[in-house]
């Protein structure tokens, strides 16, 4: 297996090796050191200096072990009459090694460096016993330990920094799904609308006038036209109302022409008008507290949407609608006769039974639907749609 190959050096270290080169070569040929009397001569001093700044090209790839060499270049410095350059890009090095080395270095190395120049400094004072002692601790601090400490602080700012972009992106992504949702939700809204207040008379218009084309009555024909004219007119009147909702910028979720169970005594008469067999029985008390609008809404359109899918589906016989007033819900229940229908069938494509379970899901509430034995007629069936919407707004969902 091939070894990997060591990482190129960063276009900023290698400034830095090079300024700082050339800085100790400056520094050399004017005769300036930082010691006197030592083993090897000042010409010996180059070497430390170029072996420091070959270390400073891999300060950003190799940290750790840059700082470990350094330190024996430093401690092979002191042996020369020493460079200035030298000592400064240690320094760098430490500092490099804090704040791109791992987490447990960068805690480490300052506690290390601290360590270190306490024991010199006790060190010098308990071998020299000389006060002046305390001036190699200071230097050792300031060449180590003051390094690591601000390659520490400048590791948490960048951290910390990272952090809070980590977060506004967090936030903003957060944002743009709770926008998404909110789309969603009220394409959702719409679509219920739209089902809910078109679908009805569409389904009116449909059968009507599939009826006036297979029966060759002139007065049947001017009934179902009849009934097919005042269909359009009212899901023209719905229409508007949607396109109202849809332009409206004031930020209300419903204008105030929303319809209430107020006007379940129009919808009754105008399924009847359509040809149904229904019969209202509202069971709440005069007296009682009007309903949320929410609940009100949701009521009216789920025995909308019942009777447009008795209309659409059940045998013929009588649709029984009824509203009963719990202490803690509204109880709303259509049945309508189960089998084939003999007149002519609207097309459904199934959205009804889902818009009205999500209305009654968004308040809180439960809703079922299916066939059940009648109650009155054995061997026979009823379709029964029933829904509990919560009438405590604490016990309701989202509102739509």
């Amino acid at each position: 297996m091939p070894l990997p190959l060591p990482r190129r050096p960063d276009v900023v270290d290698v400034r830095i090796c090079v300024a700082s080169l050339l800085s100790g070569l400056a520094l050399w040929a004017l005769g300036l050191h930082m010691q006197q009397d030592r083993p090897l001569g000042h010409a010996w001093s180059l070497l430390p200096l170029f072996a420091m700044a070959g270390l400073e090209l891999t300060r950003r790839t190799a940290p750790r072990p840059a700082l470990i060499a350094g330190a024996f270049v430093l401690i092979a410095d002191q042996f020369t009459t020493g460079n200035l350059a030298t000592v400064v890009m240690f320094t760098d090095l430490v500092y490099a090694a804090v704040v791109y080395g791992t987490p447990a270095e960068a805690r480490r190395i300052p506690v290390t460096t601290g360590l270190i120049t306490v024991a010199v400094t006790v060190g010098f004072l308990a071998w020299f016993r000389d006060p002046e002692a305390i001036l190699v601790g200071a230097v050792i601090a300031l060449v180590a330990f003051t390094p690591a400490t601000t390659g520490v602080l400048v590791r948490n700012h960048r951290e910390a920094a990272d952090m809070a972009r980590l977060r506004a992106e967090q936030t903003a992504l957060l944002a743009e799904v709770d926008r998404a949702q909110a789309v969603t939700a009220e394409r959702a809204r719409m679509a219920r609308e739209l089902h809910d207040m078109v679908a009805n008379h569409l389904s009116a218009i449909a059968i009507h006038s599939t009826a006036a084309l297979s029966l060759d009555d002139p007065g049947t024909t001017r009934n179902a036209l009849t009934v097919i004219r005042e269909n359009s007119v009212e899901g023209l009147a719905e229409m508007r109302r949607l396109i109202g909702i849809l332009r409206d910028s004031s930020g209300d979720l419903e204008p105030t022409a929303a319809p209430t169970l107020d006007g379940l005594g129009s919808l009754v008469e105008n399924a009847r008008t359509n040809g149904l067999d229904v019969r209202l029985d509202d069971t709440r008390s005069p007296g009682e507290a009007p309903l949320p609008a929410p609940v009100g809404l949701a009521a009216y359109r789920i025995v909308q949407e019942s009777l447009t899918n008795a209309l659409k589906h059940a045998s013929p016989g009588r649709v029984t609608v009824t509203l009963t007033r719990r202490p803690t819900a509204l109880c709303v229940s259509v049945t309508s006769p189960y089998g084939d229908s003999r007149g002519p069938r609207a097309p459904g494509s199934g959205a009804g039974l889902v818009g009205m379970e999500e209305r009654a899901a968004l308040l809180g509430g439960t809703f079922a639907s299916g066939p059940e034995p009648h109650p009155d007629l054995p061997g026979t069936k009823v379709w029964r749609v029933e829904a509990q919407l919560p009438v405590d707004p604490k016990d309701q969902g989202a509102p739509e």
